[in-house]
């Protein structure tokens, strides 16, 4: 078992392990349940994604850059209804709710 991806939080290392499930490479997310520990543990514990065959991890990490380039979203741009400028990664304007035109 090799470790690939400590994820920022349980909901992106399931997301993670869900799509490269989708692409027939087994993995293992531990440490999802840590945030249940906060006072008592250590204040950065995130979850970790590790592949189960070691001959899946170099598939991985390519399917890694995918699924990160995917999850970033659009950069920063001008929202078409109110003109305000929206920040990187939002997919509506937090002024008006307008979608993000892409």
């Amino acid at each position: 078992m090799q470790r690939l991806y400590q994820a920022r939080d349980a909901l992106e290392a399931q997301l993670l392990s869900d799509f490269l499930a989708d692409r027939r490479i087994e993995t293992v997310v531990l440490g999802q349940y840590l945030a249940g520990g906060v006072g008592e543990l250590a204040a950065f514990n995130f979850p970790v994604v590790w592949v189960v065959e070691d001959a899946d991890l170099a598939p991985a990490k390519a399917r890694l850059a995918e699924f990160l380039a995917m999850s970033r979203g659009p950069e920063r741009w001008r929202c078409p209804r109110c003109g305000e400028v929206v920040e990187d990664g939002l997919l509506v304007c937090w002024n008006c709710g307008e979608p993000c035109p892409d």
